[in-house]
């Protein structure tokens, strides 16, 4: 699938409020089936159908019709749930293929927008459950789909790691939210001709992944990368936890720092798309670093990556170990693009190294030269299974395996 400018959308000042409301709506549809994101007609159908400011009724319609996720619930100053970008949502309902008359589950009510769509998709004869852990959220999310018409939809609070055995099985499972592991319960609930979509976090990078069962395992027909809203202002990101001493992390920060230049350029979208998730398959150590564009992750590391074009949150990529953080940034000589995400122009990529020890330094540099050698693959090339643990499985060379709590996820490019 090709990527493609986001385009703001602005409605004609002398339309009414109803008409404006159409335009600004229809518009973001048409940028999404322009982009090729949305591909199918009932897909299309159901975005069409559904407006998006009903489930968010507080925020302005010319933000709620940007192509951009929006927060919608903080604690502590961290993003604790939001509305997710229509091109993701678009993404994720296509390779769910449903089908009318399914019944899907959905963990991650949200604001119960995506749990309209599918509703409207499998119609009066199918049934959609959404779960979300916080009862001011299903309060919300049930509200939001009674305004729209959709209250036939299930909404249940509940940790979604449990299913909803209650209304299983499951023609379809779906994730709002980002995984690192596939739960023995959604595995047990869906059917066996089901499919499941999450967006699968790699040791930093997210990708949607839609799995279809195969005898005793889950095998992946389509991978596409992906990024949910970034939910800490300055922060070290993993896939998974682990124990960091974050006041020696810190003193590394503040500390000197080398850059290196390496002899290779690359494009946002060669960088995103391909070679995060060759470093994140590849090294066990891979993390995100998340901050503030221009004020807290500036002063650290030059930015490779703007989460959307008017969001002040930007990350780089790179390697943590015991003695040192290594990250991958731009030319400290030169400043991030107003339009970072769309600048298809390409640029040298360096490493900036914190701590003690330059070892890892060579490591990261070794990984992204092997990139290169092996023709630049991308995520959708990244071939996925994932074995429930206990479950046998012969290796192949080329696979790389990484355990986890409830299965043995198996990668190769």
């Amino acid at each position: 699938m090709e990527r493609y400018e986001v385009t703001p959308l602005e409605a004609p000042e002398h339309v009414n409020s109803e008409q404006k409301l159409l335009t600004l709506h229809q518009g973001l549809i048409n940028q999404l089936k322009q982009n090729g994101h949305i591909s199918t007609p009932r897909v299309e159908a159901a975005f069409r159908a559904i407006p998006r400011h009903l489930f968010l009724p507080h925020v302005a319609p010319e933000e709620v019709y940007q192509d951009q996720a929006i927060a919608t619930k903080s604690l502590n100053e961290s993003i604790v749930s939001s509305s997710s970008q229509p091109t993701i949502m678009a993404i994720m309902l296509e390779q769910l293929q449903l089908q009318p008359g399914q019944r899907v589950l959905e963990i991650g009510a949200g604001t119960g927008y995506n749990a309209a769509l599918m509703a409207h998709i499998v119609g009066e004869l199918g049934q959609v459950v959404t779960l979300d852990i916080d009862e001011d959220i299903v309060d919300g999310a049930r509200a939001h789909l009674a305004t729209a018409g959709f209250a036939q939809v299930l909404v249940v609070c509940a940790d979604g790691f449990d299913g909803y055995p209650a209304m299983a099985p499951y023609d379809r499972i779906i994730l709002t939210v980002h995984a690192t592991d596939i739960a023995p319960a959604w595995y047990e609930q869906l059917r066996s001709d089901g499919r499941l979509v999450l967006p699968l976090s790699l040791r930093g990078p997210q990708v949607s992944v839609a799995f279809v069962p195969a005898e005793n395992y889950f095998t992946a027909e389509d991978n596409y990368a992906v990024v949910l809203l970034p939910q800490e202002s300055l922060s070290l990101r993993f896939a998974e936890p682990r124990t960091v001493n974050a006041e020696e992390v810190c003193q590394w920060l503040r500390g000197p720092a080398q850059d290196l230049s390496l002899p290779i350029q690359v494009t946002y979208q060669e960088l995103f798309y391909c070679l995060c998730f060759w470093l994140s398959v590849h090294e066990a150590g891979t993390c995100n670093l998340v901050g503030l564009v221009n004020t807290d992750l500036e002063q650290v590391a030059p930015v490779l990556f703007r989460h959307g074009r008017k969001s002040l949150l930007g990350s780089t990529i790179g390697l943590l170990s015991e003695h040192g953080l290594f990250l991958l940034t731009r030319d400290p000589a030169q400043a991030l693009p107003a339009h970072d995400g769309y600048d298809p122009r390409p640029f040298t990529l360096w490493i900036r190294s914190f701590g003690r020890d330059s070892t890892l330094a060579t490591r990261l540099s070794e990984l992204v030269m092997d990139w290169q050698r092996a023709g630049r693959p991308s995520e959708q090339q990244l071939q996925i299974r994932a074995y429930p643990r206990g479950i046998k499985y012969t290796f192949a060379k080329g696979d790389i395996i990484v355990a986890k709590r409830w299965v043995h996820f198996v990668f190769k490019w």
